[in-house]
């Protein structure tokens, strides 16, 4: 790929220096750009985005301009700082913050942040300042109106039509796998109404729409080289509207598992109440003055219920022949949906522990 061309399209002022690619992120090509300009090296992300995924990119990438031009609007620091603390978009000379190639492949791009880094793992610091930055994005936007932003992934967190395609599907067990879930596809049963309180609750009204970044694990914060303090939420392809809680979940789900999501050990899998609590000072200590009492009373069961919406499409693909999720051996989807149901299962256990611990940070 010619990147150099690519820059082109975005105007990039300088000599292209050389690029390399980044193999961090299962869905979009991303590349670091290097061009020389003023005596020094400029660097830029360029990413080819999926449009297989992504059917409207241009619907994607309206939503990010939107919600990046508020944020930017809300930091009031000084100009060297508000360059870290937002992703800055490339923009062709006719104003698009995207471009189409000769082949038509969509491509976009943004001003690298210099001194910046992810981490994977997931310390009680690194929980921490995920925590502050995942909270620092939902309360720059506590004030915006999600109603406005495309759906990129219609129905992503309806519990209830994940559940409901589940027992459609295990009904039907077309490739006899039912019977190696039957614990799993029970405890589901029994526990639809809790798995899906949060979607009852928006139903009726009593939470409130927000912008969600619906991918908040701990590596889509960008941390200081020096320091580790959260910078800026990158990866902005899922932000549309939701439940503040399905981000608090999520993050919980992923970051505070005391192993890894597709573990067949089972018995390393519980809910780290440390790693959890780590969580909670940074994201609750920093938009408690912006959720409502209702969300901060039911915070803690976003953690539940995206544990347990992701039992659900993990053994949903198990049963449609693993059609979905990118798998690496044959019952790697069945490992993945036992792990995390014995999260969940241990979760439900603590729920009166973890509620406590939310509210302590609200106060």
């Amino acid at each position: 790929m010619d990147l150099q061309h690519v820059g082109a399209l975005f105007a990039i002022e300088g000599e292209y220096v050389g690029c390399e690619q980044i193999k961090t992120g299962n869905i979009n090509q991303t590349y670091l750009v290097t061009y020389h300009r003023d005596g020094e090296d400029k660097k830029y992300i360029i990413q080819k985005v999926n449009t297989y995924v992504f059917k409207n990119p241009e619907g994607v990438m309206q939503n990010i301009e939107r919600v990046t031009e508020h944020i930017r609007a809300k930091v009031k620091e000084t100009e060297e700082t508000a360059k870290r603390n937002v992703l800055h978009f490339l923009y062709t000379p006719e104003g698009k913050n995207f471009a189409y190639d000769e082949e038509g492949n969509f491509w976009r791009g943004y001003r690298f942040i210099d001194n910046s880094i992810t981490h994977n793992n997931s310390n009680l610091f690194i929980m921490l300042e995920a925590g502050k930055g995942f909270g620092t994005f939902q309360k720059h936007l506590s004030d915006f109106d999600a109603s406005c932003l495309f759906e990129s992934i219609p129905d992503f967190h309806n519990t209830k039509k994940r559940l409901e395609k589940l027992f459609a599907v295990a009904e039907k067990d077309e490739f006899d796998r039912v019977k190696t879930v039957e614990t799993e596809l029970e405890y589901l049963r029994s526990h639809y109404d809790l798995a899906c309180s949060l979607c009852t609750m928006l139903e009726k009204g009593e939470l409130p729409l927000r912008v969600t970044h619906n991918d908040t694990k701990c590596n889509n914060v960008l941390l200081d080289v020096d320091t580790n303090e959260a910078l800026a939420v990158i990866d902005l392809d899922t932000v549309m509207p939701g439940l503040a809680a399905y981000d608090f979940g999520d993050a919980i789900r992923f970051g505070a598992n005391n192993t890894i999501e597709d573990d067949p050990e089972y018995s390393k899998v519980f809910l780290d109440l440390d790693k959890y609590d780590a969580y909670c000072k940074g994201f609750i200590a920093t938009i408690k003055d912006s959720m409502t009492a209702k969300e901060l009373e039911t915070m803690h069961l976003g953690a539940y219920v995206m544990t347990a919406e992701l039992v659900a499409r993990f053994m949903t693909d198990w049963l449609e022949g693993d059609v979905y999720f990118k798998t690496d051996y044959p019952e790697h989807n069945l490992v993945r949906t036992k792990n995390q149901y014995w999260l969940a299962y241990d979760m439900e256990k603590k729920l009166d522990e973890m509620q406590k611990i939310v509210l302590k940070y609200s106060k």
